[in-house]
């Protein structure tokens, strides 16, 4: 077998920083072309909505409210995020946390992403962990940025297609640190998930 390439030395460290939660890669898998496209096209889009000075903040929020729900398997993230309390959950405050918890996490892509403006997203890698689940290599780089700025993305194949469940972003798993956070939050409480849910609603007002 030949020497790994330059470029192969040096994203494999990078994919390989994922959370114990996440099982190992299989390393000999090849790059998928297919979701390495998917991430491309879609977090250019999401940029693409932020940087629009001719729209209008509801424009704005309209547009991006879409590209999260082509981009995201928001329901999977949503039972995940929860953890142990996803099998306790009466129906009703599932689907009063689902509320609440897409709210708040379409502010936080849009917080992450804001300052962002004229840069672009390359990929530069993509690992298979098994058969339908990528996690994909990303740079934000060109605009305001004096480097790029390092983003993963883990995909699911899902029946609609390529779905985002969590992304790296400056090194932090944003749906792993939720599931702590909010697992946290309602240990906290005595289980009481309601505490979860009013925060959530306060952390994220309503779009105008």
């Amino acid at each position: 077998m030949s020497a790994p390439s330059t470029i192969s030395r040096r994203i494999l460290p990078w994919l390989l920083l994922l959370p114990s939660a996440y099982p190992q890669p299989v390393l000999a898998a090849a790059r998928d072309a297919s979701a390495e496209a998917f991430v491309r096209t879609s977090a250019n889009r999401l940029l693409g909505v932020l940087s629009d000075k001719t729209a209008t903040a509801a424009q704005k929020n309209a547009a991006f409210h879409k590209a999260i729900d082509d981009l995201a398997d928001v329901p999977r993230v949503t039972y995940f995020v929860l953890g142990k309390y996803a099998r306790t959950i009466t129906p009703d405050q599932k689907r009063r946390f689902a509320l609440a918890f897409r709210s708040y996490v379409e502010r936080v892509y849009r917080d992450r992403l804001s300052d962002y403006g004229g840069e672009r997203v390359s990929v530069v890698g993509s690992v298979a962990r098994k058969p339908g689940d990528v996690v994909v290599a990303t740079e934000i780089s060109g605009g305001q940025l004096d480097r790029p700025v390092p983003v993963s993305w883990r995909i699911i194949q899902s029946p609609g297609g390529w779905r985002v469940v969590d992304v790296q972003f400056r090194g932090v798993w944003l749906a792993i640190t939720q599931q702590q956070d909010f697992v946290s939050a309602i240990d906290n409480a005595g289980g009481d998930i309601e505490v979860l849910i009013d925060r959530l609603r306060s952390d994220a007002p309503p779009r105008r």
